[in-house]
This record gives structure tokens, C-alpha cells and sequence, in this order.
């Protein structure tokens, strides 16, 4: 065993901490999170603004301080890439990680601090990797390295990093994680996708890779592309130690099957985690866990909007104490990179109170509610996984939109997908896909009886590399971007079409 594994089999971190936590309820634990922001936050220019040193309950908090948006905050932002010191939090900002939200919006830049990056981002990955080791007596993880699909960044005119999260994160690791990681930073960070995509499989096709770490579908790219140049069946001829793949961004679910095929046998282990521009915010306990821990303890409080209150001039919003399983809520976040009842645009489902634990549902905006079907992406990504199995199938990307009713013909929805393998019956491929979401989603289901107001889905094939190049066209190819999957109105769909029919 490896110095690191010996160093992450220690009793530290995660497993210390989480058995001091769970002692406690989830209630007691976020108030005082959010007490310890409050306190650190008091004397920041927001802080004095909404009287945070008279705040003493969440009552009071929430009473004084609104519901915020991107653009609410964005102007306090602004000043803080000025260099004006004490905005929204106290401390050295080490960065902005530019995030889209969606892949056409404008960008946000979502403040890093030198708190959210150590005591949020890097204590999660510490603890990530600690019950990993633990729950894994025998893992080899640390006597390889840890193969990082990241994005880049850049500085701005204030002498600020402005780039992906991943970049951020990858440029200020402390020294000893670079014994362990690869590539080398001045390829990781590149910024043309390309290039830095050859020089990753130049660099470490002949390294012992154990881990892998990015978003499914780059790292599908990237493995594809490592295939076709060494002329190798699967991946584990060329990595033969590899063990582990930590994923986020997108659902696992569509790629789960291709990954199996390239990456064989029973010894590959695959965790989920959920780390966002904002934060980290929770992550599977175990390999094959469908849902994942909530971070209760790093530095982010979290507040719950039922999704039906969603858009109403006063929603009921609810703190950990007052939510239901199975119910879909909007993600309000408060943070120690200094984002206040920010409202993320994630939604969330708890399969478990105590303790918490959560699935991504989907987002606020990338969802289809043109029929009052209520289609999320969570429920479209399942649909697929169905309609793969049952037809042999299996799916690079999609992406969903609404066609509006006209006359005496009813809407439907428009499924635009690209298949790395086609169905031999598309036909079925889709009825198994109709089917699924009628099981899944009982306001889908009202809406298809009898294509009264829903008619039966339409499937566009997408050619091959279509969504690849509406990315390059972008310039959003790599890092933490990724294709809207459903969209309320047709503005991606008739982009893509566009250029399918070019």
C-alpha cells in the first residue's frame, strides 16, 4: 500500500467528523452553519445592509433578507472582481468560476473564497476520497494517478482567475496532490479542447491511471479517442490498475452501460458527486448508491422550495427540518463564497431525512411544461435508460423540446438524439420511452391519454457529432459545459435542427 493510501486509511476527516455530526440532528447542524456565516458576515458591506449582527433566528433571517437571483447579486459581484474588499464576504477571493447555468445564457461568475475553497470544495474531496479508501481495504487508488478532464481558466484585468471551477480548483491544490494527480498543470489547464484533449491521451497513456474524475460525456470523448489511438479493445488494456471513476454535471444514467463495455469486468467502482460552481454540495457514501449524502457541515445552508410554489410572488420556503421524501424542491443556497438565499436553479428529491440524502431532479429552467406535463430531466434521463436496455441501444447526447399545438393537431414533444448505437426498432425504442415517463410522471401520463392535448413523441436522429460541434460552435467545448437535455421553449431545439440539416 502506497504512503497516500496508508495517509487516507487513517481515521481522519470524514469518517471523524461525520460520526461527531450524525450525533446531532440535521436542523441543529445547518442552524449552526447558518449562525457561522452570519457571524463571519456581519461587517461585510451585505452583511451591514441587512443587519445581520441583530439576526438571531432563521425566522429572522429569512424575513430580512430576500430571495436572490444571478442578477440580483451580480452587481455586488462586480465590485468584488474590482478588487473591493469585504462585499458579500469577508477574505481573499482566489476566483470566479464562470458558469453558464445554461449553455446559451449569459455567463455567471460565482465568487471562489479562500473559505469555500478549503473548508467546502477541498474538505468534501478529502472526506470523498477518505471514505472511499475506508470502505475499500484493499484499493490501490494512491499507488497510481488520479487522471483529472477539467476546463481552464484565465486572469481578468483585476489579476483575478476566471475560468472553469475545475481549473480553480486544479490551480490551487496544496503541493503533495501533485504526486498523485495528472496531467501536468500546463496541459490540464489549456484552454483550446483539442489540443488539450491529444496531449492528455499523448501524456497519460502510458501512466498507471486509477482514477478518473469529469464529466461522463467528455470523459466518453476522451476515452473513445484513447481507444482509437492505441488500437486497444477497452480501456482496462491500456489502464489495468483503473478502479474508480468520480463523476458529476450531468446524469450518469445514459452512459452507465457504454461505460461497463469499455471499462470491463467487476472491479471498476463509480461515484457520483454533486459539485457545482456554488459549492459541494453532496456525494454518494458508497459505490452503487443512486443517491447522494447532503454536506450538512461545509459551510452552506440550504433552504427548499416546493416545486409547485415555484414562481409565485411569496413561495413557501422550507428549511431541512420541514421537508418531505419524494417531493421535488428548488435548491436556495447560503454560502461561505458569499451567496446569499441564492436561488441555484436545481431541483432535488430527498430519498432519506436522517440522514439526508438527495437525487438531482432536474433545473428550474430545463424542463418541459408545455402541456402541463411536467417533465423533468430526471424522469427523461431514466425514460432513455429504459429504452437503451430494453432495445440494445445507446445514446452520446440528447435533447428534448415542446411542438406547440396548431389547429386540430396536438403538441408533442420532439426528442433530437444522438445514438453511438442505433435501436433495430426505433419505433419501439420510443414507445418503451413513452411508457416509462407515463410510469414516472402521472401529470405526463394525464396529458398523453388518448394524444388529446400530448401526442406520441417524435424522434429526430441526430448525425453523428451534431451536438460536438453546436458546443465548438459556442466555444463551450470541455470543462463543466453540457447540452441543455430539455428545454421549455425551442430555442436550442431549432438551433440543433439547423445545423443537423447542414
Amino acid at each position: 500500500m502506497s504512503i497516500f493510501n496508508s495517509l487516507f486509511s487513517l481515521p481522519f476527516s470524514g469518517r471523524k467528523r461525520a460520526a461527531k455530526i450524525f450525533k446531532k440532528e440535521p436542523a441543529e447542524i445547518q442552524f449552526r452553519v447558518l449562525k457561522n456565516l452570519i457571524r463571519k458576515a456581519k461587517k461585510t458591506k451585505w452583511g451591514r445592509l441587512y443587519g445581520y449582527a441583530k439576526i438571531k433566528t432563521l425566522a429572522q433571517f429569512q424575513a430580512r433578507v430576500p430571495l436572490q437571483t444571478y442578477e440580483d447579486l451580480c452587481p455586488y459581484i462586480e465590485r468584488m472582481q474590482k478588487k473591493e474588499k469585504n462585499i458579500l464576504w469577508p477574505g481573499k477571493i482566489i476566483g470566479f468560476a464562470k458558469s453558464s447555468g445554461t449553455t446559451g445564457a449569459k455567463s455567471k461568475f460565482i465568487p471562489v473564497t479562500r473559505d469555500s475553497l478549503k473548508k467546502c470544495h477541498y474538505r468534501c474531496g478529502t472526506d470523498l476520497l477518505a471514505s472511499y479508501v475506508n470502505e475499500n481495504k484493499n484499493s490501490e487508488l494512491f499507488s497510481g494517478k488520479i487522471l483529472t478532464l477539467g476546463g481552464s481558466r484565465k486572469k481578468n484585468e483585476a489579476d483575478f482567475y476566471v475560468g472553469d471551477l475545475s481549473a480553480i480548483l486544479m490551480s490551487n491544490l496544496p503541493f503533495w496532490t501533485y504526486f498523485s494527480r495528472t496531467p501536468e498543470l500546463d496541459i490540464a489547464l489549456l484552454d483550446e479542447w483539442e489540443e488539450k484533449l491529444n496531449k492528455i491521451i499523448e501524456y497519460s497513456s502510458k501512466q498507471n491511471i486509477t482514477c478518473l474524475m469529469g464529466v461522463p460525456s467528455w470523459m466518453m470523448v476522451l476515452m473513445y479517442r484513447l481507444l482509437e489511438k492505441t488500437g486497444k479493445k477497452n480501456i482496462l488494456e491500456i489502464w489495468p490498475n483503473l478502479e474508480l471513476f468520480i463523476h458529476g454535471g450531468i446524469s450518469f444514467e445514459p452512459y452507465r452501460e457504454q461505460f461497463k463495455k469499455i471499462i470491463p469486468g467487476d472491479k471498476m467502482k463509480y461515484l457520483e458527486v454533486y459539485n457545482a460552481s456554488e459549492g459541494f454540495f453532496a456525494r454518494n457514501e458508497k459505490s452503487g448508491d443512486t443517491d447522494m449524502l447532503l454536506s450538512l457541515d461545509y459551510g452552506i445552508f440550504y433552504e427548499f422550495i416546493p416545486y409547485e410554489e415555484l414562481n409565485k410572488p411569496k413561495p413557501k420556503i422550507l428549511a431541512i427540518a420541514d421537508v418531505e421524501i419524494n417531493k421535488n424542491y428548488a435548491l436556495v443556497i447560503s454560502t461561505n463564497g458569499g451567496l446569499w438565499r441564492y436561488q441555484i436553479g436545481d431541483t432535488i428529491i430527498f430519498t432519506s431525512l436522517n440522514p439526508p440524502k438527495i437525487k438531482i431532479s432536474g433545473r428550474t429552467k430545463h424542463y418541459i411544461n408545455a402541456f402541463g406535463e411536467e417533465l423533468m430531466v430526471g424522469n427523461a434521463d431514466k425514460g432513455l435508460e429504459e429504452a437503451c436496455l430494453k432495445t440494445d441501444a445507446e445514446i452520446r447526447e440528447y435533447s428534448a423540446a415542446p411542438v406547440y399545438i396548431e389547429g386540430k393537431t396536438s403538441g408533442r414533444h420532439q426528442w433530437l438524439i444522438e445514438f453511438s448505437k442505433q435501436p433495430a426498432d426505433l419505433n419501439k425504442f420510443m414507445e418503451i420511452l413513452d411508457t416509462t415517463l407515463k410510469s414516472l410522471n402521472s401529470d405526463y401520463e394525464a396529458k398523453r391519454h388518448k394524444d388529446i392535448s400530448l401526442g406520441f413523441p417524435e424522434l429526430i436522429i441526430a448525425r453523428d457529432g451534431l451536438f460536438y460541434k453546436w458546443l465548438k460552435n459556442k466555444s463551450k467545448l470541455g470543462g463543466q459545459n453540457k447540452v441543455p437535455r430539455l428545454a421549455n421553449t425551442r430555442e436550442y431545439m431549432d438551433e440543433l435542427l439547423k445545423l443537423n440539416h447542414h
